[in-house]
């Protein structure tokens, strides 16, 4: 008698699912997963060497893994260089300080700085200007607070889900620590966004105002604005202009401050995250020119 022929294995659901576990085992035992997030960047860095991603999305992809280990205090605009507005200062005062920064948002307090009390769109001004008998109290709108500690991840949604674009950052005793926005929250992971001050087309970072001044990018190569002015301003240990005017005044100078440097005196018109975003840059007239190294207007 011969032997019975061999029971075929039942199939359906169970088996199903025992065939693909043990496939998905399979492969990760040939390839497992990254166990650490060191291990996922060296991943995303081979995708990219081998095409499989542009290297732009490995920056972004980058950029939301270390988003996740950061906090408001990594970020924030410290409080000592915040541009606010005084509840009790004139409308032709607000407006000087609305157009000289070219924010479009405000933290507005009342007797000390510490003391926020609503955030003002620039936008409103022109509501006082129409209608100078309004309070500039109504045209405040609520001011978000958050913790150093926040990440910015969770700042990031937030943002996101109230709608709002700015929020003033606390320490752990309720003081203000500094500011923050959806916009530097994003350039966490996608790099630097132009904003109102840039222009599209230019790639050199120097402007020609309508004035005859120009308007220099704080991150510039010192050697493109020795070009530019044929100047000799030194090539040391810093490679921008912002770190050589920096350390000419010994700090990073703030909003208005003026520095005159190599015969050229630069007005800082927009800083951003404690750094000069833009300069504005002069000649220094031969009658002044005795008188430089470093003066500060």
């Amino acid at each position: 008698m011969s032997d019975p022929a061999p029971t075929r294995a039942a199939r359906g659901p169970a088996a199903t699912a025992d065939k693909r576990t043990f496939f998905e085992r399979l492969v990760e035992f040939i390839s497992p997963g990254p166990d650490s997030k060191d291990e996922l960047l060296r991943l995303f860095s081979d995708a990219e060497s081998r095409e499989l991603i542009e290297p732009e999305s490995r920056l972004m992809l980058e950029g939301v893994l270390r988003m996740a280990d950061m906090s408001a205090g990594d970020v924030m605009v410290p409080a000592p260089r915040m541009d606010l507005l005084d509840i009790h200062a004139d409308y032709d005062e607000l407006l000087a300080i609305v157009i000289d920064t070219a924010h479009s948002r405000f933290p507005v307090y009342d007797g000390e700085r510490d003391n926020v009390i609503g955030i003002l769109m620039a936008k409103d001004l022109l509501k006082l200007q129409r209608a100078p008998e309004l309070n500039l109290r109504t045209l405040l709108r609520p001011a978000v607070f958050v913790p150093e500690s926040k990440r910015l991840n969770e700042l990031l949604r937030d943002f996101r889900s109230n709608r709002n674009h700015l929020a003033i950052v606390i320490d752990e005793f309720g003081n203000t620590a500094g500011l923050i926005t959806i916009e530097d929250v994003l350039e966490e992971i996608v790099g630097e966004i132009e904003d109102e001050f840039d222009e599209a087309g230019t790639d050199n970072g120097i402007y020609t105002l309508a004035d005859g001044t120009h308007r220099v990018a704080g991150d510039v190569a010192i050697a493109s604005v020795n070009e530019a002015f044929g100047t000799q301003l030194p090539e040391g240990e810093f490679d921008t202009i912002g770190g050589l005017v920096a350390q000419e005044l010994g700090r990073v100078p703030r909003r208005a401050e003026a520095v005159a440097v190599g015969g050229l005196r630069f007005t800082v018109m927009l800083t951003r995250g404690g750094a000069v975003r833009w300069f504005r840059v002069s000649r220094v007239p031969p009658s002044e020119a005795g008188s430089e190294g470093g003066d500060v207007d």
